[in-house]
């Protein structure tokens, strides 16, 4: 991705104000060991209100959050992603998420302008904020996604000429969110759409605990929950 979305994610942690401070100390002091080798890149962190916020090498940037119930049950994951878009598109695409790949969408009216927000999943959400800023332009990133209906989306979507890859029988791909009334451009996001029954559908994923290493190392404690 480039530096015009923002991904949050959260660390597990036990519950409790001191467990989250803790936790903040410890993402604090891995993105410190790292800083000196990346000092020549776009790599930063600095703490925030209620998380860290850190940027990649190339620009990405993160919010480290300790899990709360803002974020449901999750506990290690990503709940949101948010992107920048054009102002006077919020809605457009909030009504295309709903038409076309029929996830719950909605528009929250701000101070700054509008702004989508489409259910991706448990707990997890796509957002679309309106902003007068310059957005960079779009360099090809994509995100995946797996849907229920495999077949009615891609009717959708390709009646209206925007499937740019038949990938296989479980995976396709488009890239342009349109008006789905007027068809007009609204913003440009990859999406690998997936079926539920990908090979790799609800595959474990397993997070090594950074926290593990040979000076410090504790016995059953190398995933990380």
């Amino acid at each position: 991705m480039s530096g015009e979305g923002t991904l949050v994610v959260l660390i597990t942690t036990p519950t409790g104000a001191e467990a989250a401070q803790l936790a903040k100390s410890l993402v604090e002091e891995r993105l410190a060991g790292v800083k000196t080798k990346l000092a020549a890149t776009r790599f930063s962190f600095e703490r925030a209100a209620g998380h860290v916020a850190a940027t990649c090498p190339w620009g990405n940037r993160l919010r480290i959050h300790s899990p709360s119930d803002r974020f449901g049950g999750m506990r290690l994951g990503i709940p949101y992603l948010e992107l920048a878009v054009p102002p006077g598109t919020a809605a457009g695409i909030a009504r295309f998420y709903e038409t076309v790949l029929l996830a719950p969408a909605r528009v929250v009216r701000e101070d700054a302008g509008e702004c989508a927000q489409v259910c991706v999943g448990a707990n997890q959400r796509l957002v679309f904020r309106e902003t007068r800023e310059a957005i960079p332009a779009y360099d090809g990133h994509h995100i995946a996604v797996y849907i229920a209906d495999f077949s009615g989306p891609h009717a959708a979507l390709a009646r209206r000429g925007l499937v740019s890859e038949e990938s296989d029988r479980w995976q396709y791909r488009f890239a342009r969110l349109v008006d789905p009334d007027s068809g007009a451009a609204l913003f440009e996001l990859e999406h690998e759409v997936r079926s539920l029954t990908h090979p790799l559908f609800a595959r474990p994923l397993v997070n090594r605990n950074p926290a593990q290493t040979q000076f410090h190392y504790s016995p059953g404690r190398d995933t990380f929950w």
